[in-house]
């Protein structure tokens, strides 16, 4: 049985890193990209059955990434995770499946995980 594939989208590599770890340690491949503008191409070549996204990054913010995500029908039902240095979920993206706050616990966050994809 294949793994399943979460796409990393953060802009800190001590975050990428940290969650390539958590992912590999609970079974998931991981992909990353350090901004939207790279993601929207690995999400082109590989759809993910997992995405979290940073809100502020350089080239391409997440919520911009987002909403290009929704448009592509084949992408658009992925489930996202807000990972975000912002401390409120009103700068989110509302139709995330959760908003977690950095520094976030990673339990927590897998709980989310395996929620949405098992």
């Amino acid at each position: 049985m294949e793994k399943k594939k979460i796409l990393i989208i953060d802009d800190d590599p001590v975050i990428v890193k940290y969650l390539e770890k958590l992912f590999h340690d609970n079974g998931y491949d991981t992909i990353f990209a350090y901004d939207g503008l790279e993601a929207d191409s690995i999400v082109e070549d590989v759809i993910p059955d997992l995405i979290t996204l940073d809100i502020e990054m350089p080239n391409e913010w997440g919520p911009r990434f987002f909403r290009k995500l929704t448009k592509n029908k084949s992408c658009k039902e992925i489930p996202v995770i807000v990972i975000s240095g912002l401390g409120s979920a009103d700068h989110s993206i509302r139709k995330a499946v959760k908003f977690f706050s950095k520094p976030f616990d990673s339990d927590k966050l897998m709980e989310t995980v395996n929620k949405e994809i098992g």
